[in-house]
């Protein structure tokens, strides 16, 4: 994709993701890897009146100061930026604040092997990354961590995130993300969620190759 067609994209995401309640105001943030760069969701501007130019660019190698755009990126790009310069298997990051997901994360949970799921996110749960303040590097620490070997985790506290090799596959993961967290909140007011082996995901995982959005 041109670097115009991944701004629209982002640009098209945004508003999608607050139109099905995956989001909500101006919460969340996007960033795309484009060659050294990552184009990133500028802060504090609804995303109803957020246009392509709007996006801030950011190398990869800089910090927030470095960005180029008529508006400061996301508090957020310290995440963004050190998921997609440690990890050459993501190109795409999303972050917003979706209800159920977000409920779990005050609740400092993370989901367990409760549904098939849970594999398309690299492992056979997916965590809750410790509480830190918002835009700050301990929160961008607690995230990579969480992440080790996965392409999802629940914030404490905040809200999730999902990752994938570029921004089409990160939205499915997140939209994916939100409806297990409501199945397994369901579950559990239900009785109590019945959890799959370690053996029944990895038949999952093997089944699922190939299958992702691509």
């Amino acid at each position: 994709m041109t670097e115009a067609e991944i701004r629209a994209a982002i640009v098209a995401a945004c508003r999608a993701m607050n139109a099905t309640g995956l989001n909500q105001g101006m919460a969340g943030n996007i960033s795309v890897r484009f060659g050294e760069t990552m184009l990133i969701t500028p802060t504090a501007i609804p995303y109803d009146q957020m246009r392509a130019h709007d996006i801030a660019a950011l190398p990869l190698a800089g910090a927030a100061e470095n960005a180029v755009g008529p508006r400061r990126p996301s508090s957020e790009w310290r995440f963004h930026r050190d998921l997609l310069r440690s990890r050459e298997d993501i190109g795409a990051v999303v972050h917003v604040h979706a209800p159920h997901c977000t409920a779990l994360s005050i609740a400092r949970r993370g989901i367990p092997p409760c549904h098939y799921m849970v594999a398309t996110f690299g492992g056979d749960d997916v965590r809750c990354a410790r509480y830190e303040t918002f835009g700050t590097a301990a929160l961008s620490d607690a995230v990579q961590e969480a992440m080790l070997d996965r392409f999802a985790c629940l914030m404490a506290n905040h809200g999730m995130l999902t990752a994938g090799r570029d921004l089409e596959q990160a939205m499915w993961r997140a939209t994916e993300l939100e409806a297990l967290a409501r199945q397994y909140h369901l579950a559990q007011a239900a009785g109590g969620a019945v959890l799959l082996s370690p053996a029944e995901i990895r038949a999952a995982q093997d089944m699922f190759k190939g299958y992702l959005p691509a």
